[in-house]
Protein backbone atom coordinates (compact mmCIF):
# COMPACT_ATOMS: atom_id res chain seq x y z
CA UNK A 1 0.00 0.00 0.00
CA UNK A 2 2.84 2.39 0.81
CA UNK A 3 4.56 1.81 -2.55
CA UNK A 4 1.32 2.40 -4.46
CA UNK A 5 0.66 5.58 -2.47
CA UNK A 6 4.13 6.86 -3.22
CA UNK A 7 3.70 6.16 -6.93
CA UNK A 8 0.35 7.96 -7.00
CA UNK A 9 1.80 10.93 -5.10
CA UNK A 10 4.83 11.25 -7.37
CA UNK A 11 2.70 10.98 -10.52
CA UNK A 12 0.42 13.73 -9.17
CA UNK A 13 3.45 15.92 -8.43
CA UNK A 14 4.90 15.41 -11.90
CA UNK A 15 1.63 15.95 -13.77
CA UNK A 16 0.64 18.86 -11.56
CA UNK A 17 4.01 20.53 -12.00
CA UNK A 18 3.94 20.05 -15.76
CA UNK A 19 0.39 21.35 -16.10
CA UNK A 20 1.18 24.33 -13.86
CA UNK A 21 4.18 25.27 -16.00
CA UNK A 22 2.17 24.83 -19.19
CA UNK A 23 -0.69 26.93 -17.82
CA UNK A 24 1.79 29.64 -16.84
CA UNK A 25 3.18 29.46 -20.41
CA UNK A 26 6.64 28.48 -19.14
CA UNK A 27 6.47 25.22 -21.12
CA UNK A 28 5.26 26.27 -24.55
CA UNK A 29 4.26 24.19 -27.55
CA UNK A 30 1.09 22.58 -26.23
CA UNK A 31 -2.62 23.26 -26.50
CA UNK A 32 -2.56 23.80 -22.72
CA UNK A 33 0.18 26.45 -22.89
CA UNK A 34 -0.99 29.83 -21.67
CA UNK A 35 -4.40 28.53 -20.54
CA UNK A 36 -5.08 29.67 -16.99
CA UNK A 37 -7.41 26.76 -16.20
CA UNK A 38 -4.45 24.37 -16.57
CA UNK A 39 -2.47 26.54 -14.19
CA UNK A 40 -5.15 26.07 -11.53
CA UNK A 41 -5.74 22.40 -12.27
CA UNK A 42 -1.99 21.78 -12.12
CA UNK A 43 -1.60 23.59 -8.81
CA UNK A 44 -4.50 21.63 -7.31
CA UNK A 45 -3.09 18.31 -8.52
CA UNK A 46 0.36 19.24 -7.19
CA UNK A 47 -1.16 19.93 -3.77
CA UNK A 48 -3.01 16.60 -3.91
CA UNK A 49 0.32 14.89 -4.61
CA UNK A 50 1.91 16.57 -1.61
CA UNK A 51 -0.98 15.56 0.64
CA UNK A 52 -0.85 11.95 -0.57
CA UNK A 53 2.88 11.73 0.04
CA UNK A 54 2.49 13.31 3.48
CA UNK A 55 -0.37 10.99 4.39
CA UNK A 56 1.53 7.88 3.29
CA UNK A 57 4.99 8.73 4.67
CA UNK A 58 4.98 11.40 7.36
CA UNK A 59 1.78 11.08 9.31
CA UNK A 60 2.09 10.14 12.93
CA UNK A 61 0.98 6.63 13.68
CA UNK A 62 -1.07 5.91 16.74
CA UNK A 63 0.71 3.90 19.43
CA UNK A 64 0.01 0.22 19.30
CA UNK A 65 -0.52 0.01 15.56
Amino acid sequence: MKILGNIVGIVCLLLGGTWTLQGANVLAGSVMSGQSQWLYIGMALFIVGLVVLYWINLRHRRPGI
